[in-house]
């Protein structure tokens, strides 16, 4: 009656095998994960192969949705990184392996639904891009216009920044919320938070866990080997190296 949920690993395997190893000393079998299992990080191969492994659902991110199709609103820093993971997807393993990735990639759906939960990786208006942030709460017209999209829950990733936003007041943090929610209460939406790039200025992976059974959420941060990524990144001339210093700060 545990769910794992994952979102924004960025091609960081370090992170990635951190979190996955917190999720099985937590007890959870069933891990999905809301996109962007790609972009920016120096192991895109690898953290597909692994989620393709270990997650029962992947959602499309949008950085998974720019190594299919030409990206928009991509940053410069962005756009030269995706450019060199498609270049990964394409060069790295065997045919039938890079088959397998593209295939994958090709078939991840946007939104996935289950009773009065909604899973997307953005928000519930633009499952793949749109941006819901902490300030958002102060624009009434949008947070309408988002709350009128699911029925009970939503969660999602995308701006890597964890948190609640409840359907009234301001958004709150893991912290501000001791760590986790009861959900027996009015419509929210739940940011997961970034596996691979978190940005709000902790530097641990994030993931959240959702008990069916306790009907709770909860907020965890797992320490990783950030230096051994960032290095990664430094070596390759198509990563920027903020890409790596970034993570050392968690912006």
């Amino acid at each position: 009656m545990k769910l794992a949920l994952i979102s924004d690993i960025h091609g960081n395997l370090e992170a990635l095998r951190a979190v996955l190893e917190d999720i099985r000393q937590q007890g959870v079998k069933d891990i999905w994960c809301l996109g962007d299992v790609i972009g920016y990080g120096p192991n895109p191969c690898e953290c597909l192969d692994t989620v393709m492994r270990s997650c029962s659902l992947t959602i499309l991110g949008n950085h998974d949705q720019a190594a299919l199709f030409d990206p928009e609103g991509f940053n410069p820093v962005a756009l030269q990184a995706i450019y060199w993971t498609r270049d990964q997807l394409d060069s790295v393993g065997a045919r039938d392996q890079i088959n397998a990735r593209w295939d994958f990639l090709g078939e991840l759906p946007r939104t996935h639904k289950v009773d009065d939960l909604l899973f997307v990786h953005g928000s519930p208006r633009d499952p793949t891009n749109e941006y819901v942030f902490p300030e958002d709460v102060y624009n009434l017209r949008k947070m309408e216009g988002l709350f009128s999209r699911f029925e009970g829950y939503c969660f999602q990733g995308h701006t890597h920044i964890p948190g609640m936003f409840p359907i009234e007041g301001d958004f709150r943090s893991p912290d501000e919320l001791g760590g986790e929610v009861a959900l027996t209460g009015d419509k929210a939406m739940f940011n997961v938070g970034s596996v691979g790039q978190p940005r709000d200025s902790d530097p641990r992976g994030s993931y959240v866990i959702l008990d069916k059974s306790e009907q709770r959420l909860i907020f965890r941060r797992v320490e990783y080997d950030f230096e051994a990524t960032a290095n990664k990144i430094y070596r390759v001339d198509q990563l920027d190296n903020m890409l790596g210093d970034r993570l050392k700060s968690g912006r």
